[in-house]
């Protein structure tokens, strides 16, 4: 959508145009903006831009105290929130702030300037602070909480509200004073580097609002439609290409996207219509792109600019981050794609006819187009300069990649007669706006995982004040009765609890405050703890009953949002599996110790083997429909050919392996022997048209 919304006169639409807007403010919370008109419309782009650049120039070049730093930036982001979300999504007004935003902005704001120019006595008083420094303290952590109400969502506001009565209760408890609990509290959560100003925001200012931009960028490049060209010449000509299309483009754009939300709308106002018109069913047309594009936050190399962020957690080179998430990723879109195959052979589907395709060399001519983002892997990974720098740098190329694409674009469309020096002016100012929306739309992406990072550190700080995390993890150790398995269990539902609604970077601080540790202490790995938090607070988009992902590509299908849901969820079975099993099986993201290559080869091989026979039992199809029986055999049989081998030698490694594979080959024999293909029930010839109709 876009960033700043006008109140223009009313199109008539027809019956299947879809309002991406409308969806998008009904299902993303990030997409509650006022409506700016003519000159206000066109300082609040200036204001947005300003921001963007500020947030560049600080962080390469800002030597500051980082605490001072800090401040500043979280009161800039309150400043803009404000201008930004109302607080209500209905009756909007053009060009109208109400006076108690003014009044919210401008003392949530001055809380943190005040912090920022009083640094260094603020932090030399410890908990001594007095009374001016409480108030004000409160006040910008209302502020903050209000922002997150109209931007975040209410589950984390509700989440950090009953930590931060629990926290002072706790001091209550020791010291008998609500006064002195008050100023503690406060003290920890506003003026310390374990509340607001914690590890969350300094690794958002320091690099993730930097990747935002760089995505915004991208995405004004014309890269998303790169990607949905490469994939629908690349997958569009099979059985059912249209979902094919859908699950490598959602992967690819949702990659650099990182909202879950966002790109279900963006991709999926493209690829949803055109399964529909290609006979898949509604429901199962809005679950494809959903769970492909939750999927494309978990795939490498950006992993929806998580990956660095994992990096930094974990303290671990960011491309080894990179490298563990691959095989996670090839077994969840491996599981989709099983998925979208079986069910266009059940129905009959066709592929898009190739004459329909676009052409390998319109691809060839224009693939300059994913420079940049192959520039920002090899910068980040030569490790030749710093994560932020690096940022900018490609940011930089992406300008100039989308100059020379304004420039192609323009010179092949231009009008008969038309000389290159006017197509070059005309392209300069194309590219100059293009920049301006791109770090306007760059600061408004920011504003929400920024008061998500926030709120991440407050969570951390309370669980700090209080002990809390050793207590938690003693209470779920306990419900567990130390079986990891259970731990397991529990942890994943507190992940997708916490992770509804929240953007993908934020959703990771969250977890790896949270829940991570919970892990540790239940004797997973560090590296595996993280990545399973992870995959599972990323989850929550489209995990019943808060599945905002399967929600927004309902929207777009027509279709009954929960049964979305819940096929987005049979379609994303890979990745409530595979974290099990490297929690288990730490050798499946090569954690542990190392083994040969052909080794791992065997075993991916494996857990894709697995993974079909899981997915043609969830679809019920393999040449003909198969009976409930045998589908509990297929998924139970599955997901023991999925469990890695860690010694061939020893039958007990194998064991479950042969079996698994054993019961889906007598399964598909069966199928085969008995002829049902031959006939699919009466489906297996029928044409698209028969399908649709």
């Amino acid at each position: 959508m876009s960033l700043f919304k006008s109140k223009e006169a009313p199109v008539a639409k027809s019956q299947g145009e879809l309002d991406t807007d409308e969806i998008m403010r009904k299902y993303d919370q990030e997409s509650n903006i006022r409506i700016w008109e003519g000159i206000p419309k066109v300082v609040i782009a200036a204001v947005m831009v300003v921001f963007s650049v500020w947030c560049l120039g600080m962080t390469l070049f800002s030597t500051d105290q980082a605490e001072s730093r800090l401040a500043r930036f979280v009161a800039f982001i309150i400043i803009v929130g404000y201008l930004m979300y109302p607080a209500r999504k209905t009756k909007l007004k053009p060009n109208h702030i109400p006076w108690y935003d003014l009044v919210i902005m401008v003392a949530g704001a001055a809380a943190f300037f005040y912090f920022s120019l009083n640094c260094k006595e603020i932090l030399l008083m410890g908990t001594r602070i007095g009374a001016v420094e409480v108030i004000l303290g409160v006040v910008g952590i209302l502020a903050v909480f209000e922002l997150c109400r109209r931007c975040v969502g209410l589950p984390i506001l509700l989440v950090v509200t009953a930590l931060m009565v629990y926290a002072l209760s706790f001091q209550m408890g020791r010291s008998g004073d609500i006064v002195n609990s008050v100023s503690n509290v406060v003290q920890k959560l506003f003026y310390t580097s374990s509340g607001i100003l914690g590890t969350p925001t300094n690794v958002c200012y320091t690099y993730i609002v930097l990747f935002i931009i760089f995505g915004a960028f991208l995405e004004r490049t014309g890269i998303a439609n790169f990607f949905i060209s490469f994939a629908n010449r690349l997958a569009g000509w099979s059985s059912g290409g249209a979902a094919k299309v859908s699950v490598i483009s959602s992967a690819l754009c949702g990659m650099v996207s990182g909202s879950s939300v966002g790109n279900t709308v963006t991709t999926g106002s493209v690829t949803i219509p055109m399964m529909k018109k290609t006979g898949y069913r509604p429901e199962f047309a809005g679950a494809v792109e959903a769970a492909s594009s939750t999927g494309g936050q978990i795939m490498p190399p950006i992993m929806g600019a998580a990956a660095f962020l994992m990096a930094e957690y974990m303290g671990i080179p960011y491309i080894e981050v990179a490298a563990i998430a691959i095989v996670p990723a090839l077994l969840y879109f491996a599981g989709i794609f099983f998925s979208v195959h079986l069910e266009a052979k059940k129905t009959g589907l066709k592929g898009i006819p190739r004459e329909m395709l676009p052409k390998w060399g319109w691809l060839g001519k224009n693939c300059y187009l994913v420079i940049p983002l192959v520039l920002l892997v090899w910068l980040v990974a030569a490790n030749v300069f710093t994560m932020a720098m690096s940022a900018a740098i490609s940011i930089f190329a992406a300008f100039v990649i989308g100059y020379i694409h304004f420039i192609q674009t323009n010179w092949e469309s231009r009008a008969e007669g038309q000389s290159f020096a006017s197509v070059f002016v005309e392209s300069s100012k194309t590219a100059l706006w293009t920049c301006c929306d791109a770090f306007a739309a760059g600061a408004k992406n920011s504003i929400s995982v920024a008061i998500a990072c926030a709120m991440a550190g407050m969570i951390a700080g309370c669980i700090t004040i209080t002990g809390l995390a050793s207590t938690l993890i003693n209470v779920i150790v306990s419900a567990s009765g130390e079986v990891m398995l259970i731990g397991l269990i529990l942890t994943m539902l507190c992940c997708i609890v916490l992770g509804m609604g929240v953007p993908t970077t934020a959703n990771y601080c969250i977890m790896a405050a949270t829940c991570a540790p919970i892990l540790m202490q239940l004797g997973v790995p560090l590296v595996c703890a993280h990545f399973f938090v992870f995959y599972f607070g990323i989850l929550a988009d489209i995990t019943p009953p808060v599945a905002l992902a399967a929600f927004a590509g309902a929207a777009i299908a027509k279709a009954d949002a929960m049964r979305t849901a819940f096929n987005a969820s049979r379609l994303a079975i890979a990745a409530y599996i595979v974290p099990f099993i490297f929690a288990f099986y730490p050798v499946m993201i090569m954690q542990g110790d190392p083994l040969p290559v052909w080794h791992y080869g065997i075993n991916i091989v494996m857990a894709l083997f697995g993974l079909f026979g899981v997915a043609g039992g969830l679809c019920g199809y393999f040449r003909g429909r198969i009976n409930v029986a045998l589908r509990v055999v297929m998924v139970v049989a599955g997901v023991c050919v999925m469990l890695p081998i860690t010694d061939f030698a020893s039958i007990a490694s194998v064991g479950s392996n042969l079996v698994g594979f054993a019961l889906i080959a007598l399964v598909l024999a069966y199928q085969h022997f008995r002829g049902a293909g031959s006939d699919d029930q009466g489906s297996s010839h029928h044409d698209v048209a028969g399908a649709t109709a």
